[in-house]
């Protein structure tokens, strides 16, 4: 079963005499997010097989999220109960601006990454935690088991090529990548009403 992500940009205008509103300008689903583990491990700590120190991990809803976030987050919390969904947190565009991407993960990706040489040289097929009786007996992996594999470790097993790889911030949000379109839009936002008064808002199903 995989995890999906949704949520939606908000925005505040801010007041000098009262507390500023947050309303909401975008679904996610709009944007065309799309299911991205390592994007998801390295913004938000969910499913985090790169081993990233995640950037905005279990904040939970917002206390004065905007009106129609509070009403389909109760509306989820009807039709699925509480269990329903995970990971809830937020993130403004301030502290998107402020990441480092050539900030590398806290360690090697749990998960091996596979190459198959071509003409043009190595070529990223695949990751995985082990990937069949091949690579297992290649290195004594008993069935079920878990290893972590050192920092470039690799094992050439027939044609495909097993390394243990710690990609960076950059390799999980590529600059041409999917999540793009959000940080457009958030920054188009931002352009209006400020770094700090734009967010993402989001949560986790399975």
């Amino acid at each position: 079963m995989g995890t999906d992500i949704s949520g939606f940009l908000e925005y505040r205008v801010p007041q000098d005499d009262q507390d500023s509103i947050w309303y909401a300008a975008h679904g996610l689903s709009s944007l065309g997010e799309v299911r991205d583990y390592d994007a998801f491990g390295c913004l938000f700590g969910v499913r985090n097989y790169a081993n990233f120190r995640p950037l905005a991990a279990g904040r939970g809803l917002p206390a004065d999220a905007s009106a129609t976030v509070t009403e389909r987050f109760a509306q989820l919390t009807e039709w699925y109960g509480e269990d329903g969904f995970h990971g809830t947190t937020w993130i403004t565009w301030a502290e998107v601006k402020a990441v480092d991407w050539d900030e590398p993960a806290e360690k090697p990706d749990s998960r091996l990454h596979q190459f198959r040489q071509t003409s043009s040289g190595l070529r990223l097929t695949g990751k995985a935690a082990w990937s069949g009786d091949a690579f297992a007996e290649a290195v004594g992996l008993a069935a079920g088991e878990v290893r972590e594999w050192p920092e470039g470790s690799e094992w050439l097993v027939g044609d495909t090529l097993y390394r243990s790889v710690t990609i960076r911030r950059r390799n999980a949000i590529t600059e041409t990548g999917e999540w793009q379109p959000v940080w457009k839009a958030m920054k188009e936002l931002a352009e209006q009403h400020g770094d700090e008064n734009v967010r993402l808002v989001v949560w986790f199903d399975d």
